[in-house]
């Protein structure tokens, strides 16, 4: 599986580091690893749901946890879901994280035809929800946007409930099938791909998420590795629909079978 790679795709929380409240805190080895592809030669995109914060503020996060990472190298749901609003002339009803609103500050909110949802974190009242589902439910043909569909992810205290389980009750109130924009969605990860510039059979996606990060890459026709970082657990090792080409203990690891064959 290591053989004939020219690009790597990395998730980012789970794999180089576990969020918190305190900002979170890098997973051993990880800013080594990037610090490596890159000295390698190797295409690099960090493919990230992450939805809590700007790319901006996020990526400053991550440099001053050590890692080698600008804003050009991320791919991340808000940019995408934006390209979207405005080709189709959608207004957006937000119920996302406080940090995230400023990435759509060039979109027209007034009157919303739609619904956009992220990882909202503690605005994920019940009054809130309420009103995205009023929103919604008014519409002859409800429109939901969600930017990601992660069951949970791990934080420093715990894992946490992540978009998806709310993007999940809007679709059942409302009877409608959400448009997803981020992993484990084909279209984001072939804009990563063409990004970097590499065909999926020459890239590999390495993530904690066996359904999202792993699935939806193999479905693009990329080579996927899970890591036993993040949110990983035991039982990801029998899921019944989506088989790792490999597991690796961390980033680390992987980098060194994959520099191995370079």
């Amino acid at each position: 599986w290591a053989r004939a790679v020219r690009g790597l795709l990395l998730d980012v929380s789970g794999v180089l580091y576990d969020s918190g409240g305190d900002g979170g805190v890098p997973i051993a080895g990880s800013a080594e690893a990037v610090r490596r592809i890159k000295a390698s030669g190797l295409k690099l995109r960090f493919c990230t749901n992450e939805t809590q914060a700007t790319r901006e503020k996020f990526v400053k996060k991550l440099q001053g946890m050590g890692f080698d990472i600008s804003v050009a190298e991320v791919t991340a749901p808000a940019p995408a879901a934006c390209r979207i609003l405005k080709e189709r002339s959608l207004r957006p009803h937000l119920l996302v994280h406080n940090d995230l609103v400023p990435e759509f500050a060039e979109i027209d909110k007034a009157n919303p035809n739609c619904v956009v949802i992220g990882d909202a974190a503690e605005n994920f009242t019940y009054a809130n929800l309420n009103e995205a589902f009023r929103v919604l439910i008014g519409m002859e043909k409800p429109v939901l946007i969600s930017l990601g569909r992660g069951r949970y992810y791990k934080e420093t205290d715990g894992l946490k409930l992540d978009v998806g389980a709310y993007m999940k009750a809007l679709e059942y109130a409302c009877d409608v099938q959400a448009e997803v924009v981020g992993k484990p969605a084909k279209m984001f990860f072939e804009s990563a791909l063409a990004e970097m510039g590499v065909p999926p059979q020459q890239a590999i996606m390495i993530g904690d998420d066996i359904v999202n990060d792993v699935g939806g890459a193999q479905r693009c026709g990329m080579r996927a590795l899970q890591v036993r970082t993040g949110k990983y657990r035991p039982c990801d090792e029998n899921h019944p629909d989506v088989k790792p080409d490999a597991y690796v203990n961390n980033l680390a690891e992987a980098v060194d079978i994959i520099l191995q064959q370079l």
